[in-house]
């Protein structure tokens, strides 16, 4: 299931962009994760485990970023670069920590008392979800069912909190299984009426229900790959080629992007549109659009009544992640032959640094509407003009589970006559 929210800008101008090297906003590199990395755990050396679960780019004031594009010149001393830090230490506490990342030191550690969770990491997901199938009680609940073991796919979901006692500061979870055996669309086959409950910090199982049986869909008809379906599929489509002789008409420097906004990167928000701006032609200067757009959260409450199904309230930003669950695009299929890609990097719950390729594509698009006509009929001379409408386009996916979120921005070009 695909799901698209859609961001519009809409621009009335072209823009001027300047050639920069660097920008105060862009996302980490992968040698400054290396430096936080190497900082936090100078600094907890005298403990047994740290997970990171979240570095990103701590932000410097607004006014000291437009300070410094206003002002930049090649010697401009940029706003000090930090990073902010969620870690997990020693499976029992989080620490909130903000690292210089020129000096590679520490400049504040604290200790989070609240009642949320951090980012869950690939690594403890992977974890908990091989927990059942060495589980007995659960073993017997397949045998019950017959079902067979190596054919169960299972998936963590964050637990919402419904008034229950004595649920403290626990990172527990939901475990819920799939099966497979005949098909990929492992979600159209739930293994219902069984409740796994894993706390992360220990990675065990601490509670397990087997309220009954119940049956296990069919597997027929529920493969949604093209090999698989039975043709006709109606009306063929012949190809299309979208061809720019001489190039695209937008630059990119770095993660900023001419048509004078800066595109970044962060693990839990995703994409980040910054300082979006306009050529303002009849004042010779930039006017401001947008200092910072991302999407903050998905919030999605199931509101089933059974016992499988009411606690699943995802938090899609807070708990997974857009940055952690983006999906490499495809070439092609993902986005046309004229785009051009973008890479990002996010840590793993070590501090290493995984590139993610082809994370962004940007492209322009002939939109194949009419930006702007008009007709002169009443002159000496007929006048017709008429100005076809082009997008800049940016997309990037994030799958989490069983859904696929494509996050296309889309900066145009519009005409306004009275």
């Amino acid at each position: 299931m695909s799901k698209i929210p859609t961001f519009l800008f809409f621009f009335f101008s072209s823009t001027i962009s300047i050639s920069l090297s660097s920008h105060p906003l862009d996302p980490l590199s992968p040698a400054e994760f290396t430096s936080v990395q190497t900082a936090v755990r100078s600094h907890y050396s005298n403990h047994t485990s740290v997970a990171f679960h979240y570095i990103g780019l701590k932000e410097p004031p607004k006014s000291a970023v437009l300070s410094w594009l206003h002002h930049h010149t090649p010697s401009s001393a940029a706003p000090p670069r930090r990073a902010f830090i969620i870690a997990r230490v020693n499976h029992t506490t989080t620490h909130e920590l903000t690292v210089d990342l020129t000096q590679s030191t520490i400049l504040s550690d604290q200790l989070y008392t609240g009642s949320g969770y951090p980012l869950f990491t690939f690594e403890e997901q992977i974890a908990a979800n091989a927990l059942p199938l060495g589980h007995a009680p659960f073993l017997e609940s397949l045998r019950r069912r017959g079902l067979h073991g190596a054919e169960i796919l299972c998936q963590t979901y964050g637990i919402g909190w419904f008034g229950e006692q004595g649920k403290g500061c626990s990172r527990i979870v939901r475990v819920m299984c799939n099966y497979l055996d005949g098909t990929v669309n492992l979600f159209m086959r739930p293994v219902e009426g069984i409740a796994v409950t894993v706390d992360l910090d220990r990675m065990e199982i601490v509670g397990y229900r087997d309220r009954g049986i119940v049956p296990v869909p069919k597997a027929d008809g529920t493969d949604y790959r093209g090999s698989k379906q039975r043709p006709p599929f109606g009306p063929g489509v012949n190809a299309i080629n979208v061809v720019q002789p001489n190039g695209p008409s937008f630059e990119i420097d770095g993660h900023r992007i001419r048509w004078d906004f800066h595109l970044g990167f962060d693990m839990r928000a995703g994409p980040i549109i910054s300082t979006a701006s306009i050529f303002d032609v009849d004042k010779q200067t930039f006017r401001r659009v947008l200092y910072r757009g991302f999407l903050s959260e998905l919030f999605v409450p199931y509101m089933d009544l059974t016992e499988e199904w009411y606690y699943r309230t995802f938090f899609d930003a807070g708990e997974f992640g857009y940055g952690l669950c983006t999906s490499s695009l495809l070439p092609g299929a993902d986005c046309p032959d004229n785009a051009v890609f973008m890479e990002a990097y996010f840590p793993d719950k070590d501090g290493n640094p995984q590139q993610l390729p082809n994370a962004f594509c940007i492209f322009e698009r002939y939109a194949g509407d009419v930006m702007w006509r008009h007709t002169e009929a009443a002159t000496p001379e007929v006048v017709s003009l008429c100005n076809c409408e082009f997008r800049w386009v940016f997309s990037e996916i994030f799958v989490l589970i069983s859904f696929e979120f494509d996050f296309v921005g889309l900066f145009a070009f519009f005409f306004v006559v009275w």
